[in-house]
């Protein structure tokens, strides 16, 4: 259950890293409130997931999924570069964290 968690909470955090952008410098109400719900949730989840898993392990992953999601959406939502080299280091990371699943 610990892993569902975490997985969770890394979505979570994709969600208000993204929302940042839309909140204007938290002017804009609606998104500034669901930017901030997303980041009550995803910690919350990350601190259930910490009950069993190894702190280092979930946090790597939390960052990653986070990391990882929230490039893929900056590319596909904000327009930005899909360069071959930022592809490349974000497979990378994808890598890190499956080996570090494979590990834990």
């Amino acid at each position: 259950m610990a892993w569902t968690y975490l997985f969770f909470a890394g979505l979570f955090e994709i969600g208000w890293a993204i929302g940042l952008k839309y909140t204007d410098g938290f002017t804009r109400l609606t998104p500034t409130l669901l930017t901030v719900a997303s980041m009550v949730v995803s910690l919350g989840l990350l601190g259930l997931a910490l009950k069993t898993l190894p702190v280092g392990t979930a946090y790597a992953i939390w960052t990653g999924i986070g990391t990882v999601g929230t490039a893929i959406l900056g590319i596909y939502l904000l327009g930005e570069p899909a360069t071959v080299i930022r592809l490349v280091c974000i497979g990378l990371i994808v890598a890190g964290i499956v080996g570090l699943k494979l590990v834990a």
